[in-house]
């Protein structure tokens, strides 16, 4: 065995960048922040380590953290271990790839672990003492067939030896726990596989026989009726299947088809036309999108939903649509990310948040034009062809995604500081890298369906550039210095007389008459940048539009004069000034928003 997989390895070895050729970026779900992060090189050689305890006897073995992106021996045996209890069947590479992560955590959702996708000591001393994985509805696999001819020997199975967990199983299940003088659930856990198959398990006509008043009793499924299960989604996602794709998983979904009736042909592994038309059916019978493409959403309606509709069964009613809660544009122009919230028209023009960013540079700039986002998202990232990491990863298109500023491995302290002063400029390989705080709410808030909008068309606007100016960074926590909140910004009031008496307002002037200035020439259609109450270059040449249409000095300077002739028809008027009030501060913070109970790409 040990030859075996030093052959493996020295395969993997020769291979360049096998283990991360997938795609550009590697999410990295469900990293708990407080996780040590254990160095993946120098793994030993031997296949454990063997302690000797105090009185010189052989202690249990201890296993070597081993986690994404670690090659070795000790990644081949993990794999081999998974394989043999059915959660892994890629190829025995030795590499801890994606395949490898995904089974660890199906492995770590059954036996109740945390769900980090790594393979700690105690995720690994657990897996390798196992000898069943545990069985459930929606389960499919070998051990499921297996299990369900262990079934039919004892008389408790009559149906098809599909391989995959249906009521008829749960219910032979159930009845066999009965019999066995366990509490009946339906569910083959460690416990049951290990009685199901040992010498003492009983027979269904030795069961029935020791179990008193069995004729006025109810049946195992009248039971089940009576108090249905919550079976918990088993088969995971791992990949999109379409047509002419072929292997194992391609299997597994036509032996699900023709289980719910809607493929008759040979379970070959060929995604062909048949599968296609079938996919295509229970899409259309269960409301989803009949494209025969099993991404995400449709395979979990195959096995994850205990509500999926079979062929014989009434279709589900067509979903309400309800309309996305936001839209986001990217400014490359201005390195700015806005949000958008519906108005009272239904229509994306309320700015919800805006953040600064660093989008793609000149030579390797961001996919400009609509996307619309998948709900893919990931904790944690890890860019192999760049190298770093990323936090709060959102996918925008195939190559690109919203993310946090870059970190050189999986820790809050371990920030490249370059990335986040680099905030505001063309710094990324195309995504749209933002503060934490900012990544982190559109990963909580914007999901499936919200269009994402990438431009190079905007006009400048440096009054938003500096209302959006970056906090300086807290050491200690490496995030960004909590500043006081801003003084609120003043009350404009249309057609009411503004701040008098008039004062010259220029460049870098501010203040409310600057504020009021802003919002008059906006109404008049000169000005279309921030409102921020700083005379900056958008202000200029506004200023310098108006004074030319209007016969005077175009230079930029907001004097008596220009002022008068800009609020010449609320001074010919005896409205009186309004009482100036304080309203919410309009300037975008950094603090975010309470999250709502709601491939990978190039860094």
């Amino acid at each position: 065995m040990k030859q075996l997989l030093a052959f493996l390895l020295l395969t993997v070895m020769l291979l360049p960048c096998a283990v991360l050729a997938e795609s550009n970026a590697v999410p990295m779900d469900e990293y708990d922040d407080e996780i040590e992060i254990v160095p993946v090189d120098d793994y030993g050689d031997e296949d454990e380590v063997v302690i000797m305890d105090d009185n010189g006897s052989t202690a249990l073995p201890t296993y070597q953290p081993l986690i994404y992106g670690a090659f070795g021996e000790g990644v081949a045996e993990l794999q081999l271990k998974l394989a043999e209890l059915h959660y892994y069947d890629g190829e025995i590479t030795g590499s801890y790839g994606d395949l490898t992560r995904a089974a660890v955590k199906a492995f770590q959702s059954d036996f109740s672990l945390l769900q980090t996708g790594e393979a700690d000591a105690e995720t690994q001393e657990l897996l390798f003492s196992t000898r069943y994985r545990p069985l459930r509805l929606g389960c499919t696999g070998e051990d499921v067939r297996l299990l369900q001819v262990r079934l039919t020997a004892l008389g408790y199975y009559s149906s098809k030896l599909s391989g995959t967990y249906l009521p008829s199983t749960q219910e032979a299940v159930y009845n066999f726990q009965m019999c066995s003088g366990e509490i009946p659930t339906g569910q083959a856990d460690v416990d049951t596989l290990t009685l199901l198959y040992s010498e003492d398990a009983v027979s269904y006509a030795e069961g029935m026989a020791s179990l008193p008043d069995v004729t006025p009793a109810p049946t195992a499924l009248d039971m089940l009726d009576a108090a249905p299960l919550t079976p918990a989604p088993t088969v995971e996602y791992t990949k999109t299947l379409r047509y002419e794709d072929k292997g194992t998983l391609v299997k597994t979904l036509q032996q699900r088809l023709t289980d719910l009736g809607y493929y008759e042909g040979n379970i070959s592994g060929n995604f062909l036309g048949h599968t296609r038309n079938a996919v295509k059916a229970f899409q259309t019978q269960n409301a989803l999108k009949a494209d025969g493409v099993v991404g995400e959403q449709t395979w979990n309606a195959l096995f994850n939903d205990p509500d999926a509709r079979s062929v014989d069964d009434a279709p589900k009613p067509t979903p309400e649509p309800t309309p996305v809660p936001y839209a986001i544009t990217v400014d490359v122009n201005n390195q700015v990310t806005t949000v958008y919230g519906l108005d009272e028209n239904g229509e994306y023009t309320k700015v919800v948040r805006q953040m600064l960013c660093s989008t793609g540079t000149r030579s390797a700039p961001s996919d400009v034009g609509d996307w619309v986002l998948t709900g893919r998202t990931a904790r944690w990232c890890y860019f192999p062809k760049w190298g770093g990491h990323a936090q709060y990863w959102t996918k925008i298109n195939e190559s690109i995604a919203f993310h946090s500023v870059i970190y050189s491995q999986v820790d809050n302290m371990a920030l490249k500081v370059s990335s986040y002063k680099n905030l505001g400029k063309r710094a990324s390989h195309g995504c749209i890298r933002l503060t934490v705080a900012d990544a982190k709410w559109i990963y909580y808030n914007c999901g499936a369906g919200v269009v994402v909008t990438i431009t190079e068309d905007l006009p400048a606007d440096p009054e938003l550039r500096a209302a959006l100016k970056l906090p300086g960074l807290d050491y200690s926590c490496m995030l960004p210095i909590i500043t006081p909140a801003p003084t609120a910004a003043p009350e404009y009031v249309s057609g009411a007389k503004p701040p008098m008496p008039f004062k010259t307002l220029k460049k870098n002037s501010s203040g409310e008459a600057v504020y009021w200035l802003q919002c008059k020439l906006k109404e008049l259609g000169y000005y279309n940048g921030y409102v921020s109450g700083t005379y900056l270059g958008g202000t200029v040449n506004a200023v310098k539009a108006f004074q030319k249409a209007n016969g005077l000095t175009a230079n930029g300077t907001a004097d008596e004069k220009t002022l008068r002739k800009i609020y010449a028809q609320e001074l010919a008027t005896a409205a009186p000034s309004p009482t100036v009030s304080r309203t919410p501060n309009a300037t975008p913070s950094f603090t975010p928003a309470p999250a709502p109970t709601a491939t990978p790409a190039a860094q």
